[in-house]
């Protein structure tokens, strides 16, 4: 099937957004066109009533007629030929006789280049015409219900024998998923993201094998994830619901996948060994959860892995392996804060040559940062404060001024530099996070007071020794402390 510019660019553009973590993307993948139809694959460039006879099915035309109604649309009724004279939003084919079919219909302004017909926010619905349409195989609606939220229509289950791709994305629609979405067996694309729906994920879902991207994210879905067994899906995205129990074991047969979020959920237990079978996988988020220890030493099977997300487990509360990164050669964002990890940092971080963001803070780790840690040249951002770590940094005066304030190494109990690295005091990075030169004593903030009593002597007092384990942060409120008990260790002198 052959798609008009726009749609085709809109569909590839989002298939790669969908790969990226930060921000809200589409995941819409193109329509598998290998699948039987009885429509002929060809241009869809207008046509006239004279031209060899082309007409559009006149029940498909009064059903879009309706459709279009029903979104406050009432334009297109006045289109004698809604294929001949078709708006940005609508794609017809013809079959062997050269009757053209409506095979998809999108809705809601995506941008100013991509502008589907809008929906009257106050009165849309979706209209059960839709299901006169037997050749429909898109249906997209975007922010068309959310001022006036109903449920998502069951009726939607009738177009089983063609529907490839629904998108009912930011749509306001409310309630549970209803089980007739598993009648849809032949789609390879649902995306439900960020409406309001309820109530648990239907079994019925496991029906439609063929599914290539399910996208269920920030909705309030509760109770646990089903059995998974989709052996073409690329996409899984559960964030932000309500989801609680395990990861199920039966990821293994979803061998296909390359994104999987399972992140701002109420997931407990631990990360089942099974997700090492997730060969092509590029990216793991299962962040803010309260998943338990181990980590799974099958991680280091996942060689396309660049970005594993866990950060906001503080239930984990346990090492990490030895060698869980020996296998990871394309991993370049590696997200492990506030986990409670204890132990020492491996080694085998920092042999990731591609690695362009790390972070370990908030977390129990101690021993040193592996001096390996400075050969990571595409390393671009290092957060490894709020931990117990010690000893000298591992970096040269370039690689800390390449991160500038993107390096955090503070409050941790002992770390320092050594001078015959090159490091100096003038390094604010360094200075600011309260490290000193490795070997050197220490000291806090020292307050001296020079104080003539009634005997006409000076006293000197040094307030705020510390160890040499490192430099006390300076604050105006710890000035002030340190003034008042001067002034009380005076005052008691010479009472």
């Amino acid at each position: 099937m052959e798609h008009s510019f726009s749609l085709q660019t809109f569909m590839l553009l989002t298939l790669v957004l969908c790969f990226i973590p930060l921000g809200n993307t589409f995941t819409v993948i193109i329509p598998d066109s290998s699948s039987p139809s009885a429509l002929v694959d060809a241009p869809q460039t207008g046509f006239g009533l004279n031209n060899n006879g082309a007409r559009t099915d006149i029940r498909e035309q009064e059903a879009v007629y309706d459709i279009m109604r029903a979104t406050g649309n009432e334009w297109a009724t006045d289109i004698q030929d809604v294929c001949r004279g078709r708006w940005h939003g609508i794609e017809c084919m013809p079959d062997k006789d050269n009757v053209y079919h409506v095979v998809a219909l999108s809705f809601g302004a995506l941008s100013d280049d991509t502008a589907f017909p809008t929906c009257d926010l106050t009165k849309s619905f979706i209209s059960p015409s839709i299901t006169k349409l037997p050749h429909l195989r898109t249906l997209f609606f975007y922010r068309c219900l959310t001022n006036n939220p109903q449920p998502i229509p069951s009726f939607l289950g009738r177009l089983g024998k063609s529907l490839q791709s629904l998108v009912l994305r930011e749509n306001g629609h409310v309630g549970p998923m209803p089980n007739e979405l598993g009648n849809l067996t032949r789609l390879r694309v649902l995306d439900l993201h960020k409406n309001d729906l309820n109530g648990s994920i239907p079994d019925s879902l496991g029906r439609i094998t063929g599914l290539r991207s399910l996208d269920l994210s920030g909705n309030r879905l509760s109770g646990p994830i089903p059995s998974l067994s989709f052996p073409r899906l690329n996409v899984l995205d559960l964030n932000q619901n309500h989801l609680s129990g395990s990861i199920p074991t039966t990821l293994t047969n979803c061998p296909s996948l390359i994104k999987l979020d399972m992140s701002r959920n109420r997931l407990s237990g631990p990360i089942p060994e099974s997700v090492g079978g997730l060969e092509n996988l590029i990216l793991m988020d299962l962040s803010y959860n309260s998943l338990s220890a181990p980590l799974p030493m099958s991680f280091k099977n996942l060689n396309c892995l660049q970005a594993l997300i866990l950060n906001g487990n503080p239930t984990m509360s346990t090492t990490i392996p030895t060698n869980m990164f020996d296998g990871l050669k394309d991993l370049t964002i590696l997200i492990l804060s506030e986990m409670n990890l204890q132990g020492i940092i491996p080694e085998s971080l920092g042999r990731l040559r591609k690695i362009r963001v790390i972070h370990l803070d908030g977390n129990n780790l101690n021993g040193s940062i592996p001096k390996n840690f400075g050969d990571l040249n595409n390393l671009s951002e290092l957060r490894l404060n709020d931990n117990m770590l010690i000893g000298p940094v591992p970096f040269s005066r370039d690689t800390i001024w390449r991160m500038r304030r993107k390096l955090r190494l503070d409050n941790n109990s002992g770390l320092c530099y050594d001078t015959k690295s090159g490091l100096g005091d003038d390094l604010d990075t360094l200075s600011g996070s309260g490290i000193g030169k490795c070997g050197t004593p220490q000291f806090g903030i020292i307050t001296k007071q020079h104080i003539s009593s009634n005997t006409g002597g000076t006293h000197e007092f040094i307030i705020g020794p510390k160890s040499a384990a490192g430099r006390v942060q300076q604050s105006s409120v710890c000035m002030m402390l340190l003034q008042l008990i001067a002034n009380f260790l005076l005052l008691a002198y010479l009472l």
